[in-house]
């Protein structure tokens, strides 16, 4: 005799279905919501994804952490700490808290709109990897191993990346690691090596640097950390690295690693044909981040990728009919709030909700170094490549009356604006206390394009950090308090235009 099992999947149907719950799956969902829609999102790893674990959040906890544990060991403000010590597991504990408390607050909110009896609109969460097997339609393989086929009239992928690997070697997540690996050591290493010094790699450098017990080397392909920027804020934080015990090698590249029990041997070459080694406990691989596309079944339903493994978007962040995607994914600044942004789009687009296009020019970004350096608008290079008519000033905090109270002079600001009858500002780059602060005074300015003569009317609070804008304005128009000329060696000017 035998017995036949049949296999009954369960059924379901939404209106929308966002794959991700990182930013950009959580604020599509919630703005779906808001329109009276029955939603649901997918997520196959940590709720919350790359901007809370092994991201955006966890990071900066560790830099807050280290520059605070940095701060309590200094010795020249007139006190001084002793006996203090720190441990790698419980600053992992503290990390871990804090990611944990967020992801909470995601959960708890979706849980407050779940689907119940009479509601016209709700948020589910299904907890697995989605795969679509036709228009229309996902399987969704639960962690708990039940498979559900979800229906929907629309979709939002928001799947995120992770980090690249190395074309050379492979990453055990234990001595040879990326950022989805440093919550998963067990102590400070002796020595680290970052490879890449990009934002995230000088983040690091920084974190480990600061907490004073891993001596740090930085391999720099370039002749410059973070060579996006111009020059004088990549020397400043190639400076500012250094000043903290980084070890940075500049045009060099890696020719081979060797692993031994205790010590990693790793063999520098540099671009002017010499080479160098050196030993090291870990190395940490921090070299772009690439898309999470392979389990989601597009070729099912006839979606391609682009060259860079990227969904391609259009101006609605749509995909194909019925198929929208944001975040990392869609190939734009993989930053939280970029990706925030676009997924609300997102379902402001399903909705043909839409009043004002995406607009990415005057994304503000933090770079959590030391000091941090924040970031709005163009830069000289950019400027230059655009042929964009410019003045720029650079202002030490050395003139600035709250930075010399908080005795941390070592920051500046750097306004552009456009070489014109009726300026208006181009971009800044602020380093330095309250940085990110001052960066949105001046994002308001921006979106509003506001100019400079408008700007003038504002009174500052004294003593302030933004009165150093204040003062940068007023030497683009010619009408400082503190003038160029009697402080050279923290105040300079200058103007370009196209020949």
């Amino acid at each position: 005799m035998s017995i036949i099992v049949k296999f009954i999947m369960k059924k379901l149907k939404y209106n929308v279905c966002v794959i991700g719950c990182g930013p950009a799956g959580f604020a599509a969902a919630m703005r779906s919501y808001d329109f009276g829609n029955h939603v649901c999102i997918i997520e196959g790893n940590n709720v919350g994804g790359a901007g809370i674990a092994d991201g955006a959040l966890s990071s900066k906890t560790m830099w807050e952490l280290s520059k605070d544990f940095a701060m309590a060991n200094r010795i020249d403000r007139g006190y001084r700490a002793s006996n203090i010590s720190v441990d790698y597991e419980k600053v992992r504990d503290n990390v871990f808290s804090a990611v944990r408390e967020k992801e909470y607050q995601i959960r708890s909110q979706i849980e407050t709109f779940s689907k119940k009896e009479g509601t016209t609109k709700s948020l589910t969460l299904f907890e697995g990897w989605a795969k679509f097997t036709k228009e229309k339609t996902v399987i969704v393989t639960q962690h708990d191993g039940e498979v559900v086929e979800i229906e929907a009239d629309d979709f939002i992928i928001a799947s995120g990346s992770h980090p690249r690997k190395h074309p050379m070697f492979e990453m055990d997540g234990e001595r040879i690691i990326s950022s989805d690996h440093v919550l998963k050591l067990k102590k400070f290493p002796r020595e680290i090596l970052i490879i890449g010094a990009g934002v995230v790699g000088c983040e690091f450098a920084t974190i480990f640097a600061e907490f004073g017990e891993s001596k740090v080397h930085l391999l720099d392909s370039q002749e410059r950390v973070i060579p996006f920027e111009d020059d004088d804020v990549s020397d400043y934080a190639g400076k500012m690295l250094e000043d903290v015990g980084v070890h940075i090698y500049h045009k060099a590249t890696l020719r081979s690693i060797k692993k031994y029990e205790q010590h990693i041997d790793v063999t520098l070459e540099y671009k002017d044909g010499h080479t160098e080694v050196i030993s090291v406990e870990t190395i940490l691989v921090s070299i772009g981040r690439v898309p999470s596309v392979k389990k989601l079944g597009l070729d099912n339903i006839g979606v391609s990728l682009t060259t860079r493994g990227l969904l391609e978007t259009n101006e609605n962040c749509k995909v194909a009919d019925n198929i929208y995607a944001a975040g990392d994914i869609s190939g734009h600044n993989a930053l939280v709030n970029v990706a925030e942004m676009e997924g609300r789009f997102a379902a402001k687009a399903i909705e043909n909700k839409i009043k004002f296009p995406l607009r990415y020019r005057n994304m503000s970004t933090i770079m959590f170094f030391n000091p941090e350096i924040s970031a709005i608008g163009l830069n000289e290079k950019e400027c230059q490549e655009e042929k964009i008519a410019y003045k720029v000033v650079f202002y030490k905090h050395a003139l600035v009356s709250r930075a010399i109270a908080m005795r941390d002079t070592s920051g500046f600001f750097k306004i552009i604006v456009s070489d014109e009858e009726n300026p208006k500002v181009l971009g800044m780059r602020a380093a330095g206390p309250q940085s990110a602060a001052s960066i949105m005074y001046i994002a308001t300015l921006m979106d509003h394009d506001t100019s400079l003569g408008e700007i003038m009317k504002t009174v500052h609070p004294h003593p302030s950090m933004t009165e150093g804008i204040q003062e940068c304005i007023r030497i683009l128009l010619g009408k400082s308090i503190f003038k160029a000329e009697a402080f050279p060696q923290y105040v300079s000017f200058k103007s370009w235009k196209p020949s």
